[in-house]
């Protein structure tokens, strides 16, 4: 069944409103008719709901039956993930969406090659953030993960400290992930570096601030992969996957 976001001003009472290019995709797109269903997420929430008028403008819809959403993990994760090469990030967003994360923030560290000025970042924010969308919809997420403002090294450093449990993947070694998590986890950031992974001095910097060094097994994965992975072990030790 068809899955639209929407903000939570677009449902009152027992009406949902579903605007835009999401409205053009139900009426055009999908060719649906009056009276079909269709999944409206809105703030956790899958609102099951009928169609009753459908235009290039908005779609208005009855909503039948409201579900707490099945899919969103009892974990809020959030990757920080430092800038790599390419389009890799964009690969990155995709899987850490399917997989359960909350929020994406790319960091600009001391090894990274890829150093896009404020200005390029903007667009390129855009652009993760529909890739954030699409993988949610596919998915069945109830939530659209968020991408963050490019943050230097100190801003991410200060953030991820602030989170319950603070992790940072380093190539050199640290604890294994599996016995730094808990199954009644509820708050998490995950700090991963780029393709030269960090400078020794960043890593003492977030051991000092309190985050915890931790290790994915004695192979060293590439930055793209290192995300997927660890945030897979972690869903699953939480019992989110």
């Amino acid at each position: 069944m068809p899955r639209f976001f929407v903000d939570p001003e677009n449902v009152t009472g027992e009406k949902a409103f579903v605007k835009g290019q999401d409205a053009v995709h139900i009426g055009r797109s999908l060719r649906m008719r009056l009276g079909d269903e269709v999944i409206v997420c809105c703030g956790g929430e899958d609102l099951l709901c009928k169609i009753d008028t459908i235009s290039d403008k908005e779609c208005q819809l009855t909503v039948l039956e409201k579900r707490e959403s099945i899919t969103e993990p009892t974990v809020e994760l959030t990757l920080y993930q430092a800038m790599p090469k390419s389009d890799k990030l964009e690969l990155i967003v995709q899987k850490a969406v399917e997989l359960g994360a909350a929020r994406i923030v790319p960091v600009m560290t001391a090894r990274c090659v890829s150093r896009p000025d404020s200005k390029s970042f903007r667009k390129k924010q855009e652009r993760l953030g529909k890739i954030a969308l699409e993988a949610a919809k596919q998915c069945g997420r109830s939530k659209v993960p968020q991408i963050g403002e490019l943050l230097s090294f100190d801003e991410a450093v200060e953030s991820l400290c602030e989170k319950q449990k603070a992790l940072v993947c380093y190539e050199k070694g640290g604890v294994d992930l599996r016995k730094a998590i808990a199954p009644e986890e509820k708050e998490i950031g995950l700090f991963i570096g780029s393709e030269g992974g960090f400078e020794a001095s960043e890593v003492e910097q977030c051991e000092k601030r309190g985050a915890q060094i931790i290790s994915l097994g004695s192979r060293i994965l590439r930055c793209e992969t290192a995300p997927i992975a660890a945030i897979s072990v972690i869903m699953s030790l939480t019992g989110n996957l």
